[in-house]
């Protein structure tokens, strides 16, 4: 069953809990990052990146944000270790933005936004496919990424040259060869705590490893952002900018950090 949600007034996020109880549930993403509460935890593991043979496939514009989607069917592209248990793969990236610069990203740092943030999605190999894993509390490991104004970064550029081809929803062309090495920071310092999708259906089955370090995007590049639609070809136009769901209440949870 497709429900039709959205960023506007009248399906927007505070809209959401009606289609979607679990809106109001124990483990709701995004959160604060409260520096003073997050706790270092010495058990927490260095990341592993394993992208060694990242096969991207194409990007779409799906009315709500944009994906760029990898091949996900070997052991191409993997996140392990950290707070993981078993190995995940990457199955697609996309952006959350503001229609500013400094009004972006989900997750905020003692309350204070990004100009935006990236997520790339990992799901548990363990359970066979992503459609099973989501069923999962440890189904999902979402890696999410600060961007902050500063210089140009020539790994989105590469992105942004391709975005006036998936203008409106629906539409998506070929994107291969294409690194997501080159959207992380040099340092993999991170926050982790037990979550949700920030989307529809806002699935309880997300550890989210959020880094310290933010990587740079110029103000031209990410006003590149705000061209795209949210609305399909012929519809009425609706700028795609404000794609974010606010912090969710913490509830009984721990973020904890893997430094001090």
């Amino acid at each position: 069953m497709s429900h039709h949600w959205g960023y506007a007034e009248h399906n927007g996020p505070e809209h959401w809990h009606k289609d979607f109880p679990i809106a109001k549930g124990e483990r709701q993403s995004p959160v604060d990052i409260d520096t003073r509460s997050a706790k270092h935890d010495p058990a927490l593991k260095p990341l592993c990146l394993c992208y060694d043979k990242p096969a991207s496939r194409r990007i779409l514009n799906n009315g709500h944000s944009f994906n760029v989607e990898f091949d996900d069917s070997q052991d191409k592209t993997v996140l392990k270790e950290g707070p993981l248990e078993g190995t995940y793969r990457l199955i697609q990236f996309h952006f959350h933005w503001g229609s500013s610069d400094g009004q972006g990203s989900e997750h905020t740092v003692d309350k204070r936004k990004y100009a935006a943030e990236l997520h790339l999605v990992h799901w548990n190999t363990k359970y066979g496919d992503f459609g099973k894993a989501v069923q999962h509390p440890d189904g999902l490991a979402v890696l999410g990424v600060f961007l902050k104004i500063g210089n140009a970064n020539p790994g989105i550029q590469k992105i942004l040259d391709v975005l006036d081809s998936i203008k409106t929803k629906g539409k998506s062309v070929d994107f291969t060869n294409f690194d997501p090495r080159s959207l992380l920071p040099g340092g993999l310092e991170y926050w982790t705590y037990p979550g949700s999708l920030t989307t529809p259906p806002l699935l309880e089955c997300v550890t989210w490893i959020v880094l310290k370090e933010p990587i740079s995007i110029s103000s031209a590049q990410m006003s590149k952002f705000r061209e795209l639609m949210f609305n399909g070809e012929g519809e009425p136009e609706e700028l795609m900018v404000d794609n974010w769901r606010p912090a969710q209440p913490l509830k009984n949870r721990q973020i904890k950090a893997s430094f001090k």
